[in-house]
């Protein structure tokens, strides 16, 4: 599967593309898969809410799928 995760999408989007998305947001300390947001917030605005840099999460969402 060749997948491309952008900052646009919701987390709920990017939850549905692989099972190893989870892990990879908890290493971001992103608890979403239970998060109330998850289903209309943005990857960047998560990432602003949490003072995280979106591409650091993008390139380890992407790695993901070079893999």
């Amino acid at each position: 599967m060749s997948a491309k995760i952008t900052r646009d999408m919701t987390f709920h989007q990017i939850l549905q593309l692989d099972s190893r998305v989870a892990g990879v947001l908890g290493e971001f300390n992103l608890g979403c898969v239970g998060c109330m947001g998850a289903m209309n917030e943005t990857l960047e605005q998560g990432a602003m809410a949490h003072g995280l840099d979106v591409e650091d999460i993008l390139t380890a969402l992407n790695g993901l799928f070079t893999e």
